[in-house]
């Protein structure tokens, strides 16, 4: 259960996440992260709708911190198919820090710019 802390972590996040995509027009590239998987998608707030997504849910095999490097290429191709190079990083409650990073710098390899 979420915590008084995280939950205001997370909206403090998110409100200057938000702040930045309205400004620059760009789509949010959100992370979810639970103790077996780890979620990524790519939304444009402006629409409401979600552009790609992947997760580690279907992957088998190796250490967390690889499933998850595998989710942000995955993630990454997903959105260039779609057209998306650039956008903002919403790494919601979570601290930059292992799985979280390895996805990011894996969808920064795959080719996108945030």
């Amino acid at each position: 259960m979420a915590t008084a802390t995280t939950i205001r972590r997370k909206l403090r996040t998110r409100r200057k996440v938000r702040t930045t995509t309205v400004a620059s027009g760009r789509p949010r590239l959100s992370v979810y992260r639970s103790s077996k998987h780890i979620y990524a998608q790519i939304i444009d707030d402006s629409k409401g709708v979600t552009v790609a997504s992947a997760s580690s849910a279907g992957l088998m095999g190796g250490s967390k911190t690889d499933t998850a490097s595998a989710v942000g290429k995955a993630l990454a191709e997903a959105a260039a198919a779609k057209g998306v190079k650039q956008v903002v990083f919403d790494r919601g409650q979570y601290r930059y820090h292992g799985r979280v990073k390895a996805l990011a710098e894996a969808a920064r390899e795959g080719g996108l710019d945030f």
